[in-house]
């Protein structure tokens, strides 16, 4: 639960900064709707593949693999721009962190 909670905090900060980039029109990007002009979207579109997070390059998952991220913010957002590559560099470090913070204060 806390993770969602910072994942959609940081979510909330990125798109309150206004990142920049253009839409993709990528056919696994899903768009559930928008109700005006610079109003906020649902989308769902792959996650970013973890070789290409530090890259100049991001490069989406495979459809078929369900590591799906569930986004509601802007409409602009781009799935491989700076804003995502952040919050899924964030989300990976929170799993870290998670996996083994369990066994840091026990012994």
């Amino acid at each position: 639960m806390k993770n969602m909670k910072a994942n959609l905090s940081m979510l909330l900060v990125v798109g309150v900064l206004g990142t920049s980039g253009a839409v993709l029109a990528a056919d696994d990007t899903e768009v559930e709707g928008q109700l005006a002009p610079n109003s906020y979207c649902h989308e769902k579109f792959p996650a970013i593949t973890g070789r290409s997070l530090d890259g100049s390059q991001p490069q989406l998952k495979q459809s078929t693999t369900g590591d799906v991220i569930d986004y509601y913010g802007p409409c602009d957002e781009n799935p491989t721009g700076q804003g995502q590559v952040l919050t899924q560099k964030l989300e990976h470090q929170h799993q870290m962190e998670g996996s083994r913070g369990g066994e840091i204060g026990r012994f």
